[in-house]
């Protein structure tokens, strides 16, 4: 953990990671019919009290707190505005007391390596490609808080 140590940057990844898009019901029809609603109605998949006290902390101790995020695969501007809108408010509404550095909602397969601002951070994300292609210390979506945990 001691490369963790010296890392100042985590970014999250929000659909599958922190939030449940795929527990959705109907959530891939919802997306093709350019409906916006699954991003809205998504339940967290971690305990986000407990991820806010952590992360609430280790910002005290300097570090960038931030989300790198997809939008739909294949959407329009249109679509991509309220996808935005919804995460963005998904945010503020599960994790209200934590103040994000940078939330970046890009373009659907845009490397999340050269959207981050530190991009040898560290990274959660379901995804295997993005974690693969991270310059830093990237894990998936299994035991964050114990993770994070260890790096404050």
């Amino acid at each position: 953990m001691d490369k963790m140590m010296m890392t100042k940057a985590i970014y999250f990844d929000m659909d599958g990671t922190i939030a449940n898009l795929y527990g959705v019901e109907n959530w891939l029809e919802m997306i093709i019919a350019r409906d916006a609603t699954p991003y809205k109605e998504a339940k967290p998949l971690i305990n986000l009290n407990s991820l806010a006290r952590v992360l609430n902390r280790l910002q005290a101790q300097g570090y960038i707190i931030g989300i790198i995020s997809w939008l739909a695969k294949g959407s329009t501007v249109e679509y991509d505005k309220a996808v935005t809108k919804a995460k963005v408010e998904w945010l503020e509404t599960h994790l209200a007391s934590v103040h994000f550095n940078e939330i970046h909602i890009v373009k659907y397969g845009t490397p999340k390596e050269e959207t981050a601002l530190n991009p040898r951070g560290i990274l959660f994300d379901d995804e295997e490609r993005n974690r693969n292609n991270w310059k830093g210390q990237a894990f998936d979506v299994d035991n964050i808080i114990e993770i994070l945990k260890e790096v404050a």
